[in-house]
């Protein structure tokens, strides 16, 4: 009887199968890539907003700090984005002219918000409280990152669960004294204790005295964040 199959045809198939597989695993890896990429999760990308307003400048130029705009940052689940009243306190004064800032004065007069573009965006079902990782020693900077430096707003951290729980799982390495919660450039060898007057501190010395301190728990439970 004839052969039906050429030879070299088990090769074929044994190489369909191998690439088959790697294949799948290949699509696997990718799938991981794309959710994990800034074109997914927002992170690294600034929006266009209605006024051109640069932290660095306000933050790091004029030393502002991050709670006389967000007032309600160590209070309330959500922080507050600040009112046009806010932006007036000053721009009464200063810039009265600058027509970069019309749209804000428009605001105050006519007494309408300004529509600003919302940069960090958590999903439905995860529930995040503001004011307790602020209360609890969470500076701006490790969410939020450098914003000092930023001209244009832009989300730092990729907001994926894998994220908060890098932090949830071992947050001292993150905590710092409450009264350097706004400092941008903190770091934990400036931390002064006057028992230990001489002593430079690590972050991973500080943020376990702190987690300690502050009472600040280890929570990686489903239901701390999926309420």
């Amino acid at each position: 009887m004839a052969q039906l199959f050429p030879s070299y045809a088990n090769t074929l198939i044994r190489a369909g199968i191998v690439g088959a597989i790697l294949g799948a695993h290949g699509l696997a890896a990718a799938a991981l890539i794309f959710v994990r990429s800034p074109y997914t999760t927002g992170s690294e990308n600034a929006a266009t907003q209605p006024i051109q307003f640069s932290h660095a400048h306000h933050v790091n130029g004029l030393g502002i700090d991050c709670r006389y705009c967000h007032t309600s940052a160590e209070e309330v689940a959500h922080s507050n984005v600040p009112p046009t009243k806010t932006c007036m306190n000053c721009h009464s004064q200063i810039w009265v002219g600058s027509t970069m800032l019309e749209p804000v004065r428009e605001s105050y007069k006519n007494d309408q918000s300004i529509e600003w573009k919302r940069l960090h965006r958590l999903a439905d079902f995860a529930y995040f409280d503001h004011s307790i990782h602020v209360t609890k020693g969470i500076g701006c900077a490790s969410c939020h990152g450098r914003i000092d430096h930023m001209q244009a707003v832009y989300q730092k951290g990729t907001l994926l669960m894998e994220w908060c729980l890098d932090c949830h799982r071992a947050p001292e390495k993150h905590l710092r004294p409450r009264d350097q919660i706004t400092n941008m450039a903190w770091t934990a060898d400036q931390y002064h204790d006057p028992a230990q007057p001489d002593k430079v501190w690590s972050q991973e010395e500080l943020g376990a005295k702190l987690k300690s301190d502050l009472n600040v728990r280890s929570l990686i439970t489903c239901s701390t964040c999926h309420r």
